[in-house]
Order: structure tokens, then C-alpha cells, then sequence
């Protein structure tokens, strides 16, 4: 069964992602396929990271926030990995020798989010 997108909000899925990523709390996170899944498109965990893709450095959202589905951050390859990481760790999220943070403890779900009482098993 499909997501509804969380709440009225936005119409695309571009806008749905970042007014999901701007609510994600600091010190928390949300991984890419769970961002898409609230934003409408259950399984495009990729088209979530490319909207994000497009803002490092140059918004306000907190975009360090979205990691993979491992608890790890998936930046490196495009050269922003160690920034987002040591964005992370000055809110307070700790990675293990692995490079995963417990995502049981840090994820974030929206108060709203229709999957919310029954956590999804990480497909993505």
C-alpha cells in the first residue's frame, strides 16, 4: 500500500521532501527511502537523495540530517561526507567503528506520518 504524502502540505515531490526535511529535530535523522515514503513515492529513497543533492551548502535545511538506510552517510562519494558528519556529531549523533549511527534510537518519525504506529521493515 502507498504513503499518503504527510499532511496537505506541498504538491510536488520536490517540495514534499524538503518541508519534510526542514521538520526532521536536531540530533535526529530520517533515512532516504523513509523521506521518499513520506513524501508520496514509497521506493525512490534515490530521487530523495538527488532533491537533497542539489541544497548541500547552499540552504538552511538541514539536509546532513537524511543518511542511508545502514544508519550511514552516503556523501562521501560526492565530496560533502565529511561535512556532514561532523554536522551530525555537533548535534550529537554518534557513529559506531562502522561508521553506523542506531538508527532505533535516532530516527525520526513526524507525529503525523500515517505509517507511524507500525514502523516499516528497511526495504530501502
Amino acid at each position: 500500500m502507498a504513503a499518503e504524502p504527510t499532511g496537505a502540505g506541498p504538491a510536488t515531490f520536490q517540495a514534499r521532501v524538503l518541508a519534510l526535511v526542514a521538520r526532521i529535530p536536531p540530533g535526529r535523522v530520517m533515512t532516504y527511502g523513509q523521506l521518499a515514503l513520506l513524501a508520496g513515492a514509497p521506493g525512490a529513497a534515490r530521487q530523495a537523495g538527488q532533491v537533497l543533492n542539489g541544497l548541500m551548502g547552499h540552504t538552511e535545511l538541514p539536509w546532513q540530517r537524511v543518511i542511508n538506510a545502514q544508519g550511514r552517510i552516503s556523501t562521501y562519494k560526492v565530496g560533502v561526507g565529511e561535512v556532514q558528519e561532523g554536522l551530525l556529531r555537533a548535534e550529537g549523533v554518534a557513529f559506531d567503528d562502522t561508521g553506523r549511527c542506531d538508527l532505533d534510537t535516532l530516527q525520526w518519525w513526524p507525529e503525523d506520518a500515517p505509517d507511524r504506529a507500525v514502523p516499516p521493515a528497511p526495504l530501502w
